[in-house]
């Protein structure tokens, strides 16, 4: 499942909650097991400190006397985790149990007679006191503090069971609720699957439009990318056919250029290349008016060699200009793309340099440059000497229909074909003043 994923986004931020959830349930849960098995323990210390009462006896001395078998065993056994404290309200120890020898005696608190104090002392033992005052059958009056401790190693131990237990719970339950929610999420976005597979139907020609029973949802986003659709398919559509119409016009005058060409004694070859050449032009649009949407992978194309036909072209339909062509051409610059394509942008670039120049183009070609952050197969370059773009033109320019001086001959489309290609291409434009020939500079990176 990859992160950009919307299940994915959506199962992490319930995984996450569920996570808090369960980690702030563990929490409450442990702390009111602990404060219940520290209730059930004191409640446990009162059953013994009455069980102390009942075995204890005042003499008629006043002399407080504690028979040597207890109720509870563990008071007679040393370590055993239980022991007992008799002590008079003056802090004077009167009975220790034998389970208690060589313990600290607990000093209990003041306490009213007949009140109870539960607590846990520094040594991790919980303490009840309970303070009585006891008269014989002779009027003998003492005040007495019971007192009962137990480590607290019971609870903590209790407290762990506990809480080992309700992570293995937690845990188990989590896993399920995972489960459950990512079913959930696979049953509510199956919507957004269906449209995203009937895209797909569309985008490899199996289906025309989205004609789905898509959620409530999603109907108004489904109606708009069928309007959407088909405006594109009839842009499509009328751009073929106007592509196809013009290729075809095309057809006729080149065949009769064709035949009166055999008539020529003069550049007979020179007419024939260019007749050629306007031939294949046409069968590229042809092919491109016939397409269907359909993706070839090209073969390579040497651009040193395309340039160089192109500089052969130019000089010969500039040759009043008498340019001078400084070629900075790598012997050989194999890319993959459409032919067309390359004469298409290095044509149009070359030529608008030769219509501005005054005396020098100059064109180079550099393989596997980098910009920014991105690596790119070829980057073209052309320059002039003429007078440049002005910096307010030089969006204008890549607009149909302008051109940056009405004065020289054109439709105003050649940019804006260079610039569109250049963008279906994957490819970055640039356009600046050149520093060495001081006029205009195109950069053409190409992926």
């Amino acid at each position: 499942m990859q992160i950009k994923s919307l299940s994915f986004r959506l199962l992490l931020s319930a995984g996450l909650v569920l996570a808090a959830f369960f980690a702030l349930a563990s929490v409450v849960l442990e702390q009111g097991f602990r404060e219940s098995a520290e209730q059930a323990l004191k409640e446990k210390l009162q059953v013994h400190v009455y069980s102390l009462l009942s075995a204890a006896e005042l003499k008629n001395s006043g002399d407080l006397n504690m028979p040597p078998n207890l109720p509870e065993p563990r008071f007679a056994t040393p370590g055993s985790g239980l022991y007992g404290f008799i002590n008079l309200t003056e802090n004077k120890l009167v009975w220790r149990s034998p389970s208690a020898i060589g313990l600290d005696v607990i000093p209990p608190p003041e306490l009213i007679a007949g009140n109870f104090e539960f607590l846990l002392t520094e040594q991790s033992r919980y303490v009840l006191h309970y303070a009585v005052i006891w008269k014989n059958v002779v009027g003998v009056e003492r005040e007495y503090i019971f007192t009962v401790t137990e480590d607290a190693q019971f609870v903590s131990n209790e407290v762990d069971r506990f809480r080992k237990t309700l992570r293995v719970w937690l845990l188990a339950l989590g896993v399920v609720m995972m489960f459950i929610q990512l079913t959930l999420l696979r049953w509510g976005l199956k919507p957004v699957r269906v449209i995203v597979k009937d895209l797909e139907a569309i985008e490899k020609g199996r289906k025309t439009h989205l004609d789905g029973d898509y959620a409530t949802e999603l109907e108004g986003l489904a109606g708009n990318l069928n309007t959407f659709i088909n405006s594109e398919r009839a842009h499509l559509e009328r751009y073929r056919n106007a592509l196809a119409d013009l290729a075809h016009s095309l057809k006729t005058p080149l065949s009769i250029l064709r035949g009166c060409a055999e008539a020529f004694s003069v550049n007979k070859e020179t007419v024939k290349e260019q007749i050629f050449r306007m031939d294949e032009i046409v069968e590229y649009q042809l092919q491109r008016a016939a397409a269907k949407g359909e993706h070839k992978t090209s073969g390579a194309v040497d651009l040193s060699v395309v340039i160089s036909k192109i500089r052969a072209s130019l000089a010969k339909v500039h040759i009043d200009k008498n340019i001078l062509f400084d070629m900075a051409l790598p012997e050989q610059s194999l890319i993959y793309y459409e032919e067309g394509d390359l004469y298409e942008i290095a044509g149009n670039l070359m030529d608008n340099a030769c219509k501005w120049c005054r005396h020098t183009v100059k064109v180079s070609v550099s393989l596997n440059e980098r910009k920014g952050r991105r690596n790119y197969s070829v980057l073209l370059q052309i320059e002039d000497d003429g007078p440049g773009i002005p910096d307010g033109k030089l969006a204008e320019i890549l607009k149909r229909g302008v051109r940056a001086d009405e004065n020289i001959h054109g439709h105003g489309i050649g940019m804006a074909v260079v610039y569109e290609l250049i963008g279906l291409l994957g490819g970055v434009l640039e356009g600046r003043k050149s520093d060495t020939l001081g006029g205009m500079k195109w950069r053409v990176y190409l992926p």
